[in-house]
């Protein structure tokens, strides 16, 4: 999702968990697993232990879904990049291409044990 729609969507203070499912068009589990993977989404949780979203947490929701899901980012290449600071998100370098091909060798290898 671009950002400007979702910059268009945050007027509120905290958002449901169906919410944020709908902004990026998403499983509800695939939000609580990013929440658990990344330490930079934090929600809020109420007296009833619903999730509570706030727009920081959306932006960098949008941060982990643009790596993975767009740029093709593993989880580990994810929290790397994020690591190094947002300002470096669209700049590949030496070690993100050495973990991306790390990371394809040990998929191959798994398949190839696998046949």
């Amino acid at each position: 999702m671009p950002m400007s729609e979702v910059d268009m969507k945050l007027q509120k203070l905290y958002y449901s968990m169906g919410e944020v499912s709908e902004m990026f068009d998403v499983n509800a589990s695939l939000i609580r697993f990013w929440e658990k993977e990344f330490s930079i989404i934090k929600p809020k949780k109420n007296k009833k232990g619903n999730r509570l979203f706030t727009q920081k947490d959306i932006k960098n929701f949008e941060l982990i879904y643009r790596l993975v899901k767009i740029e093709g980012y593993t989880l580990g290449g994810a929290k790397l990049k994020l690591r190094r600071g947002k300002k470096s998100i669209n700049e590949p370098n030496q070690e993100d291409v050495v973990l991306m091909l790390e990371q394809i060798k040990k998929e191959l290898l798994s398949v190839k044990e696998a046949l």
